[in-house]
């Protein structure tokens, strides 16, 4: 019996620090994004795990679901049967950042898309193929802070973070109510030193009213580092006693 954990979003930041602290602590990992990462392959070989990556926009929903096809062959094929499959939906934008009167619809759509629409897909998708044959399935989806209160120039991320809180509630009743054993949480990680920090910093005062605020998160250096980060959200879904519906706080375990 082994654990294999599929993990959005490796590509860099805390989705790079989640599937290579997996690896190291001996859970097989399929990563998907966009673009891979050069170094989780060798972190694969000298832990003895297995990695694959698929590349994948989580933007376009039919590749998703191929992606998502692509993934549960390939873990029908493994040799060794799968006790617990580890769910993690990392990937996710903040852009648009803006009034929302000033939000195009075509970037509104893809913001909802990757940050909401693609996760749930996933998690669904894996939930019935999972529950099937009768293997464990513990899902995280990567929320946010801002899912519990309003941002100036945040709505499409304010809002998407919301849904996906409560779509994690959601689920995790009927997974109660079906006594699956299936669980799935939301875990907020605070703010920490990735690329999307960056990109918040370089909003205008205008799109984004406090954007002056997150220039002195980094200069000050209280900008949480992603493998801490990552490592708190690993402890949280191995442990037996995860709860399922929970809305996990990082801040709350450092």
């Amino acid at each position: 019996m082994s654990n294999i954990a599929i993990v959005t979003g490796v590509s860099k930041g805390l989705g790079m620090s989640l599937a290579r602290l997996l690896l190291e602590s001996g859970v097989d990992v399929i990563g998907i994004s966009r673009t891979g990462n050069k170094k989780l392959p060798d972190t694969a070989i000298e832990n003895n795990q297995f990695y694959e990556h698929y590349s994948c926009d989580l933007s376009d929903i039919a590749a998703l679901e191929k992606t998502i096809t692509e993934i549960y062959e390939t873990l029908k094929a493994r040799e060794e049967q799968i006790e617990t499959i580890y769910l993690i939906n990392n990937a996710g934008v903040v852009e648009p950042i803006n009034q929302a009167a000033n939000i195009k619809s075509d970037e509104l759509l893809r913001h909802v898309t990757i940050n909401s629409v693609a996760p749930m897909v996933l998690t669904n998708r894996l939930l019935n193929m999972a529950t099937a044959d009768q293997i464990t399935l513990i899902a995280a989806n990567v929320s946010s802070g801002a899912a519990e209160g309003a941002i100036y120039g945040w709505s499409a991320y304010c809002s998407t973070k919301a849904s996906l809180n409560m779509y994690t509630k959601t689920v995790a009743l009927e997974q109660d109510k079906l006594d699956t054993g299936n669980k799935i949480i939301a875990f907020s990680p605070g703010i920490m030193d990735t690329e999307m920090q960056g990109t918040i910093r370089s909003s205008s005062e205008e799109e984004f009213a406090e954007v002056e605020r997150f220039k002195d998160y980094k200069e000050n250096k209280a900008l949480r580092n992603t493998d801490i980060v990552a490592g708190v959200l690993i402890d949280i879904i191995t442990d037996e006693s995860v709860m399922n519906g929970e809305i996990y706080n990082v801040k709350n375990y450092l």
